[in-house]
C-alpha cells in the first residue's frame, strides 16, 4: 500500500506566493527525502485550472502525514492536503 497526497490551491490564494514559496517548498521536499522519508514521487499537475494542485506519492501514511505537516505550500495556507490510501497495482 503506498499513500497519495493529494495538493488543491486553497480558494483565494494568489498564484505570486505559490512561486515565492516555492524554493522553500524544495529545499524541503529535497531534505525529506535525502532524510529518508519515503517520498516516492511528486509534481504538479499539467493542466490550466488553477487550483488543479500536485500530488506526491509516499511508502508510509505516517511519512505523507509528516511531510503535510511540515511543508511550507501548506504551513503557510496555500495548498489543502488530503490523503488517500493507494493499492497500486504495480507493471514492471
Amino acid at each position: 500500500m503506498e499513500f497519495v497526497v493529494m495538493y488543491s490551491v486553497r480558494e483565494g490564494t494568489d498564484r505570486s506566493r505559490l512561486m515565492e514559496t516555492f524554493p522553500r517548498h524544495k529545499a524541503f521536499y529535497e531534505a525529506f527525502r535525502a532524510a529518508g522519508g519515503g517520498l516516492i514521487a511528486l509534481g504538479p499537475f499539467q493542466t490550466t485550472d488553477p487550483a488543479a494542485g500536485s500530488m506526491g506519492i509516499f511508502s508510509s501514511r505516517e511519512d505523507a502525514e509528516r511531510f503535510i505537516a511540515e511543508d511550507p505550500f501548506v504551513t503557510e495556507g496555500l495548498a489543502e492536503p488530503r490523503i488517500l490510501d493507494w493499492n497500486a497495482v504495480r507493471f514492471e
